[in-house]
């Protein structure tokens, strides 16, 4: 088994790593791979609504000057997928927001392919704000019917300067018990997929509002 992570801020090592970092260290301690890709400090556009993924279904985004059809196909092939960003104005980082929109519309469009992974959210915030990001990252993992891990609090730590979050011992505890609490669910779903029988997917029903 293995969990991706996708670390979504400019700074390669910096809080929202350290976060990354704490959780993954709890499911590499119960034999579960874990890899940290660093996409904040690329060049990735955003979406440009043009529906080539749909009419396409190759799992791919037409979309091919930057790595994110690469990332896709990690995000794949994993088990869980961990997304964190840092806070810019009580919000996602703009890169990872470019990017979480065009790899979770390419998933959603091939057959929800992210359905039933383990995934989970992280943020890493200076003071406010965390809590809102928090909410708008797991609006992409609720959305493809993923599975949710959580801790026992909101999965938010606190530091400005590379390195300050750990200072936070609430924010560690939170990771480490993600951590754990992540690595106990995917080693509880792999010992059931042979014994019961996964929920048959519905086909998405679209309503709009305008008539």
């Amino acid at each position: 088994m293995k969990v991706v992570a996708i670390n979504g801020s400019p700074r390669k090592e910096g809080n929202t790593y350290h976060a990354l970092s704490v959780i993954g260290e709890q499911v590499n301690q119960a034999g579960i791979d874990f890899e940290i890709i660093h996409i904040g400090n690329k060049i990735v556009r955003g979406c440009t609504a043009c529906m080539g993924c749909k009419r396409n279904k190759n799992q791919k985004c037409v979309i091919t000057t930057d790595e994110v059809n690469n990332w896709i196909q990690k995000m794949k092939e994993a088990d869980g997928i961990l997304i964190g960003s840092p806070v810019h104005f009580a919000g996602i980082a703009g890169t990872m927001k470019a990017f979480l929109d065009r790899v979770f519309e390419v998933a959603s469009v091939n057959n929800f392919m992210f359905r039933n992974k383990v995934g989970a959210a992280v943020v890493a915030v200076r003071r406010s704000g965390g809590v809102f990001t928090f909410d708008a990252l797991n609006h992409y993992l609720m959305y493809s019917e993923m599975i949710i891990s959580s801790s026992n609090y909101w999965n938010v730590t606190h530091g400005l300067e590379q390195g300050e979050a750990s200072q936070d011992g609430e924010g560690n505890q939170i990771m480490r018990v993600l951590g754990k609490n992540m690595a106990w669910l995917l080693k509880v779903l792999a010992a059931g997929k042979d014994s019961v029988d996964p929920v048959v997917m519905e086909e998405k029903e679209v309503t709009n509002f305008i008539r």
